[in-house]
């Protein structure tokens, strides 16, 4: 009995040390990995340093928007409709739609400006904590973007990627970016300059007054000078053109030669929509070679217009900012009644107008229109002025006959 207490009594002995064994050789190990990561840190210096200093910001901001304009999340590949508060993270892929346009604002301050049939995905937008450093990494899939960057610190980067390129934009750069539906690309570059690297590692210094195309190879090709933009000149823009007699107008439409750059051509487009949608478009015509055009036989209606420049080289300048006219029967002096105004106010200081009207009423707010549908109705986004409690409404129907009315933005009611 006695030799059998004591052979129990050293068996428990040993489990105690053993357990308390493992405790020591564990807490040596950790004592020599804090210790060596010390003397790391002091030699290398903290690996995780760039990491920590860089962090995810809210994320980027829709500026403004208007049309058809969604959002795909990349976590859930949820589709969304854009709006005042939708906040976009890496991975998030912006659509505009035929009638979409949106200005999307990033950490580093630069300002992207997605053009309609368009899609663009945000691939990196960090900061970090002390405001100097930046990441902004962008990719257009279809569709045209420009994107402008004001005066950049040491160590941001603004890239932008396409299909077949890589390009680096400089601070205090204006350009744009186009992937056609056939393949090819445009990059043209107002002002600044970038670097642009191609899938072979070609690689192209475009400054400002430059462009370059981009074949379906992806080859780039020798810079040329930029073919600027034709500026518009009559009609001006919300100028009114009276109808004759026979109850419709001719309209002589007249541009400038762009500033840089030589024209063998041009096309002009006349449509009743500010997205020139094919349903919408009402003249289209190219290979001019004057400065003028004359839009014959147009009704009472709303009108947008437009136009381009064509190189003999094939170089297309951007299209002009549409201009708006309207063509109408001189007024009556007739009241225009508008009625049910209601403000919705979306985040900011957007806001939604609706209303009701007779349809084909052309209904102006915050330097924005819209037109009253068939069914009597209008709705039109605005940004309103700082501090602002009320907005003016401008209506004017078919016939000519123009009302104003004060809105407020905090109640449903209005005033003429």
């Amino acid at each position: 009995m006695v030799a059998n207490k004591t052979s129990r009594f050293a068996f428990d002995w040993w489990i105690v040390e053993k357990r308390f064994l493992y405790l020591v050789i564990a807490t040596f190990l950790l004592c020599c990995t804090a210790v060596g990561a010390a003397v790391y840190v002091k030699i290398y210096g903290n690996p995780f340093k760039s990491l920590a200093e860089l962090k995810q910001p809210s994320g980027a901001r829709f500026v403004s928007f208007e049309g058809d304009v969604r959002v795909i999340r990349a976590a859930t590949r949820e589709t969304i409709a854009a709006s005042a508060d939708t906040e976009l993270y890496p991975g998030d892929t912006v659509q505009t739609q035929a009638n979409g346009r949106a200005r999307i604002g990033l950490a580093d301050g630069s300002t992207l400006l997605i053009k309609p049939n368009s899609t663009i995905i945000v691939r990196d937008n960090a900061k970090a904590d002390d405001g100097k450093r930046s990441n902004v990494h962008v990719r257009v899939d279809s569709g045209q973007l420009s994107v402008r960057t004001e005066q950049q610190s040491d160590g941001a980067t603004n890239v932008v990627e396409t299909p077949k390129t890589k390009n680096t934009v400089g601070e205090q750069t204006n350009a744009s970016f186009g992937v056609n539906p056939e393949g090819t690309e445009e990059i043209r570059v107002a002002t600044g300059a970038i670097e642009t690297t191609n899938a072979a590692g070609d690689k192209a210094n475009i400054r400002g007054g430059e462009y370059v195309a981009v074949n379906n190879s992806g080859r780039l090709s020798p810079a040329q000078k930029l073919l600027d933009v034709p500026q518009p000149a009559t009609p001006h823009d919300l100028e009114k053109v009276f109808v004759g007699q026979n109850g419709a107008a001719n309209v002589a439409l007249k541009w400038q030669r762009p500033q840089s750059g030589t024209p063998a051509y041009y096309r002009v487009e006349v449509a009743t929509s500010p997205f020139f949608v094919t349903d919408g478009k009402v003249i289209e015509r190219d290979q001019l070679v004057a400065t003028e055009f004359g839009a014959s036989d147009l009704r009472p209606g709303v009108y947008f217009w437009r136009v381009r420049a064509t190189a003999s080289s094939g170089q297309a300048s951007d299209w002009s900012d549409p201009l708006k006219f309207i063509v109408t029967t001189r007024g009556t002096g007739s009241q225009v009644s508008v009625s049910n105004v209601t403000t919705e106010l979306l985040g900011g200081s957007l806001y939604l107008v609706r209303g009701r009207a007779e349809p084909g009423t052309t209904i102006r707010a915050g330097g924005r229109e819209t037109i009253v549908t068939p069914d009597g109705t209008f709705q039109v986004q605005i940004s309103a002025a700082r501090g602002a409690r009320e907005i003016t409404i401008e209506a004017q129907d078919p016939r000519g006959n123009s009302s104003q009315y004060k809105v407020s933005l905090s109640s449903r009611t209005a005033r003429g």
